[in-house]
């Protein structure tokens, strides 16, 4: 979808007529102190005391609250609630998000508003507190639930059904009634996400996660556990004869599958650097996709929105959080997506180019177009700094621990540890300066580092660089001293392939997220930085003026390309994402460093997701990979 389009549905949130029934929940944060405990008089036990407490909108209500959050004309709320305090919250929030609460029934008797209290003890969630289970819906209230529904259907767009409780207000004369209105009204969509009882609807758009349509399917898989997009892709189909109306499928961090009886659309999963936090992103798609069926979109333009918005919601930590348009919109307009996650996560499905170890991923572009080509630096051709992340790893840990690093528990270093591992996997790449700002946040989320001690970017840069020229001197001084040579340094036949290139007429360009003036230096010591006609990038001290992404924006401009006519090679994520961005072709270079030749299969999967065209271990096959490339 062209960023025009995104913007004009987003605009058109305002027009749309929305309604909501379901289950209308509380989600209630309560943070204990842990360190003082008082004794009670009356019982002589210790008592938690609540530090902080925080009740948001769950179920049908964060649906509502994200609803409010896009911005849509007008939303009508059907619910049942308890008479109690808990009822009484979700009522003053919901009519804060300016929305029509006339649709809402308090039920006196026999009804606890439902509630998800989340208690959190140092940082770490306890079990949790749930009011509301025994719930029964009464025949008045079934009556006034119903009246107030069909007063106002015939003015809705779209009306959303959700549940997610057992023993929720869907009773057998509720469901009957919803299938009702669904054939008298055809001129209203309605869009169905119901935990337990989806197989009892009819000629209603269905959404769920890839482990509730397994489940309804006849198999059984765990929610964490991925399901294959084949299988996925058949449940959508089976469904969608059941219902007779378009099926989504939530893939988690895979995106989402949509069939609308005609064909199969795969809408990939969206790459995040920060930490993430599904909670509450099915009821954030759920309102993407409602907004977005109100105004015109398109089946597939609905689920793009709607994977937009549940990536928006991810990344807002301990809160069941809502995706504005404007979040939808900026992240929508410059993407980052998950390519061929099955491929990349199975090394048995790599398909190779007759007798090479070169992996053919996506061959779906032109050959023998390529008149320019951007090479990555670092792992890519030069292994001078060999182990940066060894250096780098460590000291983002000792940053985010500070004082506590010597004192931290194995539980506590490990899931600081795992996640700097993770992170830096992920923004292979970018320059070290925006490593270091991201670093800043980390600081900041973890909690170890007090505020007003938390160093700036520059200063962690400082301290890494440090850390890593003290390494890279140590390797100059070998090779400046004849005991290692040109070899020693670079990726098996990468030197070959650079001549090969620029003899062909090819313009080389080199750009790295390393400080320029260290790249020029470093590829002058190597001996071919001469190669580089086409110049050598890397970053100048300020975020704004130099980018892999720039460069690449720079070079097709200047050059009047169409996307064939550039190649990208790199061993990093960020250089292989833009290029498939443009068009261009991307080749990840998955080497083992240590060896500098053969098959990291680490790099392998992070590059093939990043949108790898071909996946080469080394330069050693470079006439044949120049052969396919440019047909000589």
């Amino acid at each position: 979808m062209n960023n025009t389009r995104l913007e004009n549905l987003i605009k058109s949130f305002k027009k749309a007529r929305v309604g909501v029934i379901g289950d209308f929940c509380l989600d209630a944060y309560w943070v204990f102190e842990n360190e003082k405990k008082e004794i009670s008089v009356e019982t002589g036990r210790k008592t938690q005391a609540v530090l902080s407490q925080n009740y948001s909108l769950g179920g049908a209500g964060n649906i509502s609250a994200n609803l409010a959050a896009m911005a849509v004309g007008t939303m009508q709320i059907f619910a049942v609630l308890g008479d109690d305090i808990f009822g009484r919250e979700i009522l003053n929030q919901l009519q804060n998000l300016n929305v029509n609460t006339d649709g809402v029934v308090i039920q006196e008797q026999g009804w606890d508003t439902p509630v998800y209290a989340k208690p959190h003890i140092d940082g770490q969630e306890q079990e949790r507190i749930d009011f509301g289970r025994y719930n029964k819906i009464a025949v008045k209230t079934e009556d006034q639930l119903l009246s107030h529904i069909q007063s106002v259907i015939g003015a809705l767009d779209i009306l959303i059904i959700n549940q997610q409780l057992s023993n929720s207000i869907y009773s057998d004369r509720v469901i009957t009634d919803l299938i009702s209105l669904a054939s008298q009204y055809p001129s209203c969509v309605f869009l169905i996400d119901a935990r337990d009882i989806c197989n009892r609807f009819e000629d209603m758009i269905l959404k769920m996660n890839s482990a509730e349509a397994s489940r309804l399917c006849g198999k059984d898989y765990e929610l964490d556990r991925a399901v294959p997009l084949e299988e996925v892709e058949q449940f959508a189909e089976d469904l969608y004869l059941r219902c007779r109306k378009p099926v989504y499928i939530t893939r988690g961090n895979r995106g989402l599958v949509v069939y609308d009886g005609v064909e199969c659309l795969v809408i990939p999963g969206i790459q995040t650097l920060k930490k993430t936090d599904p909670v509450g992103a099915g009821d954030t798609i759920m309102a993407a996709l409602a907004a977005s069926l109100a105004v015109g979109a398109t089946y597939e333009e609905a689920g793009r929105i709607a994977n937009y918005a549940g990536t928006v919601v991810v990344q807002k930590l301990r809160q069941t959080g809502t995706a504005t348009g404007q979040e939808i919109l900026e992240l929508g307009s410059d993407a980052e997506y998950i390519y061929n996650p099955e491929h990349a996560e199975d090394i048995r499905k790599a398909v190779y180019l007759n007798n090479t170890h070169i992996e053919i991923i996506d061959d779906n572009f032109e050959k023998k177009r390529i008149m320019h080509a951007v090479f990555d630096h670092d792992g890519t051709i030069s292994t001078l700094r060999q182990g940066w992340e060894n250096i780098m790893g460590p000291v983002m840990v000792k940053a985010i621990l500070g004082e506590h690093y010597l004192h931290a528990t194995e539980d506590e270093f490990l899931q600081v540890t795992e996640y700097i591992q993770d992170y830096i996997d992920k923004s292979t790449g970018i320059q070290t300066i925006l490593q270091m700002q991201a670093l800043m946040e980390i600081v900041r989320e973890f909690g170890y580092v007090k505020k007003d001690e938390i160093l700036s970017a520059q200063g962690y840069k400082e301290i890494y660089n440090h850390a890593l020229m003290k390494m890279v001197g140590e390797r100059f001084n070998r090779l400046q001293a004849e005991e290692l040579d040109l070899s020693d340094f670079t990726i098996k036949g990468s030197v070959e392939f650079l001549k090969k290139l620029h003899t062909k007429g090819v313009c080389l360009y080199l750009a790295s997220g390393t400080d320029q003036e260290d790249v020029i230096k470093e590829a002058k010591m190597l001996g071919y930085a001469n190669l580089f006609n086409g110049g050598i990038f890397g970053a100048v001290g300020d975020v704004k003026k130099y980018s892999k992404k720039m460069v690449l924006e720079k070079i097709m401009h200047k050059n009047n390309l169409k996307g064939p006519q550039l190649a990208v090679f790199g061993d990093g994520p960020v250089e292989l994402r833009e290029a498939r961005k443009r068009g261009g072709i991307a080749i990840g270079i998955a080497t083992d460093e240590i060896r500098r030749y053969g098959l990291n299969t680490e790099k392998r999967e992070r590059l093939i997701k990043a949108g790898a065209n071909l996946i080469v271990p080394d330069f050693a096959q470079h006439d044949k990979l120049f052969s396919y490339l440019l047909g000589e």
